[in-house]
């Protein structure tokens, strides 16, 4: 079973790959800012809460995201294989995902970490602002969301280099030549197991 996390700082082009290395590996998927957008859309409860912590640009607390994934990896234990977008985010996130995936009998396969400088992210995010309408792709909150990542978010890749599951991937160029430095990534690792 091949079990990805794509990790990155906001504008990375995670979501961009993520549909790329679906397509092509046949991995099920599972965004939990797709998600939570939805859950916030719908009105939900656990929607109403994420969405104060999402328009400040801050990340969701970690019950409700570890819950949602918990959820989703039920049922999938005859899968090609999961490919994870935006989780974990933090720490606890990771050792709890580790759990999940032990008691589901899966392994995490790599951590793909998208390099993009600063000036990059926030020219790509404020022009996805401008398009998308995302709450969380204003300039007001940009700053804010790339320094919580950098607080947060970042010192997994720490995390998953002791674990040996780390592969940087420069994440700068056309779409295709960042996704070719993800298959090399993703086929070695296929070829190590």
């Amino acid at each position: 079973m091949l079990n990805i996390i794509i990790f990155g700082a906001p504008g990375s082009g995670k979501g961009t790959q993520s549909a790329l290395i679906v397509e092509k590996f046949r991995l099920d998927y599972i965004s939990t800012g797709l998600e939570l957008r939805k859950a916030i859309d719908e009105g939900s409860e656990p929607g109403k809460m994420a969405k104060e912590y999402i328009d400040r640009g801050r990340l969701v607390p970690d019950e409700i995201t570890v819950r949602l994934v918990a959820g989703f990896l039920d049922g999938k234990q005859d899968s090609k294989g999961i490919l994870f977008d935006g989780f974990p985010r933090t720490i606890p996130q990771a050792i709890a995902l580790k759990k999940i995936m032990d008691a589901h009998g899966m392994n995490l396969s790599v951590l793909i970490d998208l390099q993009v400088d600063d000036d990059e992210l926030i020219r790509r995010l404020l022009e996805r602002g401008k398009s998308s309408g995302r709450s969380d792709d204003h300039p007001e909150t940009v700053q804010a969301r790339l320094a919580v990542y950098r607080t947060q978010t970042a010192p997994l890749a720490t995390y998953y280099l002791n674990e040996g599951k780390y592969a940087a991937v420069k994440g700068r160029g056309t779409i295709e030549e960042i996704f070719r430095r993800i298959v090399d990534v993703i086929e070695c690792r296929i070829a190590e197991s």
